[in-house]
């Protein structure tokens, strides 16, 4: 059954180095890290988030199925988890990206290239999984060392691989700053915005969402000669290095748009469909007093207003279907092709 495969691959994934961190293998999410752990002993600590997460999420749905042992499995497996990702991957400012074969670190301030990586301190946030100082302060590193407002793009490490001794892989040859190398990958850098907007700062997240925009690469000739590619599609990547700074690349051919529209409609939106029920927890950004969607449901109409007070809520966001107050921030979806009204309100 689909449970039982995805039971396996959990189990699968629940081996570890030295650190107790999850074998990286030869590679995890960055295939071209191929070579940090092709020995079988390397550890990737994006990885320990990630698995993590799994973990939590899959816990409630074995519960379900009355599958007590695997939830106990999950639950105890989370928790030692995280507190080996404490001890073992923090760097001091941020989380380290992994570990290689021989146990040095990746992803290090130690190191004299790919310092700094941003999935690891994205998955931070979006995991749940690290000390909420912590993860704000890896944030905040991305925010400095990675977000390149001049050539609108957010790197996925830096630097990147040019000159040292380490060889993580086949992702050291492509050149400085492109693609993986140290240029915007786009399906990471989304992962940044969203664990801005899961953090509350949204002024931040919809200001990087907009760098994110593939219009705002073309808004004149020299944008257009610079980006090279449709400014109507998601580029799966951004040059970072010059001469080839600002060129975009592998345009149609990407998971990121996928995940860009999810940035948009569920962490900044605040829009997320869960089975039956829609749940509602926008980001609004400071200047924005207001905004209205439009939420069709089969043949039924969602109208949703959101609102920003200055007044006391006993919760951060206040929902109101048809006038009456829902328990939470989620309203039930029925298709009585009806037209709904429901106001939402935020501090």
């Amino acid at each position: 059954t689909l449970y039982e495969h995805c039971t396996r691959a959990i189990q699968h994934g629940l081996r570890f180095g030295q650190h107790g961190l999850p074998l990286i293998g030869s590679g995890d999410w960055n295939d071209g890290m191929d070579l940090v752990g092709a020995k079988g002993s390397g550890e990737s600590v994006w990885l320990a988030f990630f698995l993590c997460h799994v973990l939590q999420q899959f816990t409630g749905l074995a519960r379900s199925r009355g599958d007590a042992a695997l939830a106990d499995q999950c639950t105890t497996q989370a928790a030692q988890l995280q507190q080996n990702i404490e001890d073992h991957g923090w760097d001091g400012e941020w989380y380290r990206r992994a570990y290689f074969d021989d146990g040095a670190p990746l992803g290090s301030a130690s190191n004299e290239e790919c310092q700094i990586d941003s999935i690891a301190q994205s998955w931070a946030v979006l995991s749940g999984a690290a000390k909420p100082e912590r993860a704000r302060q890896a944030m905040a590193q991305v925010d400095q060392r990675l977000v390149c407002r001049d050539q609108q793009l957010i790197r996925l490490f830096a630097p990147p691989f040019a000159n040292s001794a380490v060889e993580p892989g086949y992702i050291k040859g492509y050149p400085p700053g492109v693609r993986e190398n140290g240029g915007q990958y786009t399906h990471g850098a989304v992962w940044a915005v969203m664990a801005f907007a899961e953090l509350g700062d949204a002024d931040r997240a919809w200001e990087l969402s907009a760098l994110l925009n593939p219009i705002r690469h073309a808004m004149d000739a020299t944008g257009v000669s610079r980006y090279m590619v449709e400014p109507y599609a998601v580029a799966a990547d951004i040059y970072a290095v010059e001469p080839h700074g600002g060129r975009g690349g592998w345009t149609w051919y990407t998971g990121a748009a996928g995940w860009m529209y999810r940035l948009l409609v569920e962490s900044l939106l605040g829009v997320r469909l869960e089975a039956d029920r829609l749940r509602l927890t926008p980001c609004l950004p400071s200047n924005w007093p207001s905004l209205k969607m439009h939420y069709r449901h089969h043949e039924t109409f969602y109208h949703i207003t959101v609102t920003r007070t200055e007044k006391q809520l006993p919760i951060p966001v206040v929902v109101t279907l048809d006038g009456r107050e829902q328990p939470d921030d989620t309203i039930q979806l029925d298709d009585d092709r009806q037209e709904h009204n429901v106001s939402v309100e935020v501090r």
